[in-house]
C-alpha cells in the first residue's frame, strides 16, 4: 500500500459522512468521487459497478449498500438536470476504494480508513444459532429496520407520497387485511409502541422477506406511480402469506407476542450496565 502524505487525512471521509434519521451512516457517491479525485463521473461509475459486483459475489444484498437516488442540479438561472447518485454504506465505500485506482494516494488512505472501521454486515449461521431468542429478535429487527429504510427510498423514487398507506398495503397482504393499527390493537400495545419491537423472530423474518421481495420487484419491474407501488406491496405480502400457508406454517397474526418489547429489553440492559458501572466505581 502506498505511503500516505500529510495532504490527505481521515477527516476527508468523515467530513462527507451523513447520518440518517435512524442513526445509520452513509456517504454520497458524488461526494466520494471528488474526495477520491475522480474528475469524471463516467470513470467513477465504472468503479461503482465493480464494487456492486463484488458485493453481490460476497452474497450481500446490493440494495442494502448501494441505494440509487436522483438529484436535481442547477445548470443556470432556470435550467435544471436530473443526475444519478448513490447513498453508500460503509461497506459499499470499502468495496469502492478496493476497486479504485491504487496509484492515487487518497485511495490508499481510503482503503485503510474503511477497512479498519468496516464491520462484517452479516453473521454466520453458527453464530446466529448460538444467539438467545431475544438476541435473534434484535438481529432480525435491525435487518427489518434497514430494509424498511431502503424500501422507503425506492418507493419514494417510484412516486409514493403517503408512506403510511404504502406500508399498510404490505401488512394487509401479509396479515389477511390487517393494517399496522389493527396489528397494534390486536397485540394490545401501549401508546406509541412499535409493532416490530413486539414481534417474535419468525414474525420479523416473515416481514423482512416481504420487505426484501417488494424492494426487488419495484426495481426489477421499474414500477412507477403510487397506486402501482401499493398494489405491488399488497400482492407481495399476499404471496408471502400463501408461501407460509403452503408449507403449513403459522400465520403471522397467530404468532405469539413476546412478553417484553425490544425497547423494554434495551432499557433493562442499560439499567443493568449502569448498576454494574456504579458498583465498579464504588470499588475504586
Amino acid at each position: 500500500m502506498k505511503k500516505i502524505s500529510t495532504n490527505h487525512t481521515n477527516k476527508m471521509f468523515e467530513n462527507i459522512k451523513h447520518i440518517d434519521e435512524y442513526g445509520n451512516e452513509y456517504w454520497y457517491a458524488r461526494e466520494l468521487q471528488k474526495v477520491l479525485e475522480y474528475k469524471e463521473w463516467r470513470n467513477f461509475k465504472i468503479v461503482i459497478d465493480k464494487a456492486m459486483a463484488s458485493c453481490e459475489n460476497s452474497k450481500f444484498n446490493v440494495l442494502n449498500h448501494f441505494v440509487e437516488v436522483n438529484k436535481m442540479i442547477e445548470l443556470g438561472k432556470t435550467a435544471k438536470r436530473k443526475i444519478l447518485d448513490y447513498e453508500l454504506s460503509r461497506y459499499a465505500c470499502y468495496l469502492i476504494v478496493q476497486n479504485a485506482d491504487p496509484n492515487k494516494e487518497v485511495v490508499a488512505l481510503g482503503q485503510t480508513y474503511f477497512a479498519i472501521q468496516t464491520r462484517k454486515q452479516e453473521i454466520t449461521e453458527q453464530e446466529y444459532d448460538s444467539l438467545s431468542d431475544d438476541e435473534k429478535r434484535f438481529y432480525q429487527r435491525k435487518l427489518t429496520k434497514q430494509g424498511n429504510y431502503t424500501l422507503q427510498k425506492i418507493a419514494s423514487s417510484a412516486g409514493v407520497k403517503n408512506m403510511a398507506e404504502f406500508h399498510n398495503a404490505g401488512y394487509k397482504g401479509l396479515y389477511n387485511g390487517e393494517t399496522a393499527d389493527d396489528i397494534f390493537k390486536r397485540k394490545k400495545l401501549r401508546y406509541r409502541e412499535d409493532i416490530l419491537d413486539n414481534m417474535n423472530e419468525d414474525e420479523l423474518v416473515a416481514n423482512l422477506f416481504r420487505i426484501n421481495q417488494t424492494k426487488q420487484k419495484l426495481l426489477r419491474d421499474n414500477v412507477q406511480g403510487e397506486n402501482n407501488a401499493k398494489n405491488v406491496h399488497y400482492e407481495v405480502g399476499k404471496k408471502v402469506r400463501k408461501a407460509i400457508a403452503d408449507i403449513g406454517g403459522m400465520m403471522p397474526e397467530e404468532m405469539p407476542t413476546p412478553k417484553k418489547s425490544l425497547k423494554e429489553l434495551e432499557r433493562e440492559k442499560k439499567q443493568l450496565e449502569n448498576k454494574e458501572k456504579k458498583k465498579l466505581e464504588g470499588i475504586k
